[in-house]
């Protein structure tokens, strides 16, 4: 008689695990659904390859051929770019669960290593924003490469280094392209596995010590089968608004003709409601910076008790808790500003 061997999936979680925290409504599945939606965006993305062309004079033209002339290309490219505006989501709620529920006690560097995830999350939105090639990015590339110009003493190097010269042009498409489809890429990649690794490592999900007995653990297999569901349901939800909303698509992009009103990308509209009322570098640099670096420290700052783990809204980390809440607060009250101009 032989017995059956758990699949990879198993191999990601322990063998057993607190029953409350096998539950949907713990974690939400945040994570697991941020790994696939970076696997479909992966997957839709390989395949546009074959049609776009990185050049300013074709990059606008193949766009609408994939969406236009390519079989099934206009739910393709509707499913990676709502796959993207998914993934920002999903990865600021991850992050949200997890401060909220003392996640990151004893797990404080990967804390940090999912900070960077979503640094790297929102820069390859920002790059694949860009290769759309139409006046909307052309309005966004332009204001946001002018903000690093704005750094004093190193800012025109960084300027001149991001876009590939002295003005955004032929060599700026192929670099965004460039770390879109690779450099971005494999960079998020390797530290999702490492963030992965260490969460089991660790243990599987961060967790609060159960009762004593038995009854007090589950098998994996039920995490499993939940994780499952929430992809599933994750994927219906991704496929019916790529059926039901185009991914937008402007006229090509000249550079010589930018609108007076800029127009950033949502999750980048806080930074553009900033510097309505700001000077740029410290509103569309110094802030920014400020935000991560006060995120990054929450852990090591304001929160360095173990107690608490696994405890919605623990007492010991109300302060970062109270930090997180009020800088996540006010993007989401400057963002609804920005849409509703």
């Amino acid at each position: 008689m032989t017995t059956k061997r758990p699949n990879f999936f198993y191999h990601l979680h322990p063998p057993t695990l607190p029953a409350r925290e096998s539950r949907f409504g713990y974690t939400f599945g945040l994570g697991g659904i941020s790994l696939l939606l970076f696997l479909v965006l992966g997957v839709t993305g390989v395949l546009e390859m074959f049609l776009y062309v990185p050049t300013p004079a074709g990059a606008a033209e193949s766009v609408r051929q994939i969406t236009y002339l390519a079989p099934f290309g206009w739910l393709l490219r509707n499913m990676h770019y709502w796959g993207g505006q998914m993934m920002v989501g999903a990865v600021a709620l991850h992050m949200a669960r997890v401060v909220l529920s003392g996640g990151y006690k004893g797990r404080r560097f990967n804390w940090l290593i999912g900070m960077a995830l979503l640094v790297l999350t929102l820069l390859l939105d920002f790059t694949g924003y860009v290769l759309r090639w139409d006046q909307d990015t052309a309005i966004a590339l332009v204001t946001g490469t002018n903000l690093i110009n704005a750094v004093p003493g190193i800012g025109p190097m960084l300027y001149r280094l991001v876009i590939g010269g002295a003005a955004v042009g032929q060599a700026t498409l192929l670099r965004f392209y460039a770390w879109h489809v690779l450099g971005l890429v494999s960079v998020a990649a390797v530290l999702i596995v490492w963030h992965s690794f260490r969460v089991r490592r660790d243990g599987g999900i961060s967790h609060r010590e159960p009762a004593p007995g038995p009854a007090s653990r589950v098998g994996r297999e039920q995490l499993v089968k939940t994780e499952l569901v929430a992809a599933l349901l994750t994927l219906v939800v991704l496929v019916g608004l790529s059926v039901a909303v185009d991914a937008p698509l402007g006229p090509a992009a000249d550079l010589t003709v930018l609108a007076a009103e800029l127009r950033a990308p949502w999750f980048f509209l806080w930074i553009q409601e900033l510097l309505r009322s700001a000077p740029p570098f410290l509103a569309g640099v110094l802030a920014p910076l400020a935000v991560l670096l006060l995120l990054s420290v929450l852990p090591y700052a304001l929160d360095r008790e173990q107690a608490g783990v696994g405890e919605w809204f623990n007492r010991p980390g109300r302060a970062a808790q109270g930090v997180f809440l009020a800088v996540l607060i006010t993007v989401i009250a400057l963002t609804a500003r920005g849409l509703l101009r």
